[in-house]
């Protein structure tokens, strides 16, 4: 049992490390709001980068070609806010666990048009600037690649502390349901059998008053 729940902690750590550093591509309407969510721990790094893709290349953006973004916690603290702007970035600790919003909007324009907008948004490991890194110390290749791999094993290992924790919180809430739900069933019971019972005390006191008993 414990080595299938190993299995699927890696499996899982696996897909969020394939994931993180992907960034993404997508077409807000004007005069709509689009958000994105991520689920993030607390006291993790997290940077973003997002920019408006120029339909027309070698051509300046259209000045209608604008948006706005606002990046809040789960409980509705703001992390970063732009407004009418062409492309931003902003970065982070995520003080607060849970999911963090990143919403996009485009005032209305007449005709409706599209805006395409890439979106780079990393978590934990993959938010570290590694080119930077190797620019700004002078460690070697070899150095290079196992400081960035001591980093992902470090944040694999939180990882699974993260999920196991989850887990124990989702098992504390299964357990509670259930005893909620055992509860429930003994109160419906309960209340059954009265009504069964009164409607029976009932039909004997109407018989009786009609003497047919």
């Amino acid at each position: 049992m414990k080595l299938q729940r190993f299995a699927v902690y890696i499996i899982v750590i696996i897909g969020l490390l394939s994931t993180i550093s992907q960034s993404i591509r997508f077409e807000l309407e004007s005069g709509h709001t689009k958000c994105i969510a991520e689920d993030i721990k607390s006291n993790s790094m997290t940077v973003g980068h997002y920019s408006i893709v120029n339909p027309n290349e070698g051509q300046p953006l259209p000045e209608s070609h604008r948006i706005t973004l606002k990046v809040t916690s789960s409980y509705g603290n703001s992390y970063h806010s732009s407004e009418n702007v062409q492309s931003g970035q902003f970065a982070f600790h995520a003080v607060e666990a849970g999911d963090y919003m990143a919403c996009f909007f485009a005032i209305d324009h007449q005709p409706p048009l599209k805006i395409p907008i890439e979106f780079d948004w990393r978590t934990g490991v993959a938010a570290k600037d590694w080119p930077n890194v190797v620019k700004k110390g002078t460690v070697d290749a070899m150095e290079f690649e196992l400081k960035k791999l001591a980093d992902t094993i470090t944040f694999i290992h939180e990882e699974m502390f993260y999920l196991r924790e989850r887990e124990r919180e989702m098992q504390e809430l299964n357990k509670v349901t259930n005893s909620r739900m055992a509860w429930l069933s003994f109160l419906s019971l309960f209340i059954c059998l009265s009504v069964a019972g009164m409607q029976l005390w009932h039909l004997k006191s109407f018989f009786e008053k009609k003497k047919l008993i």
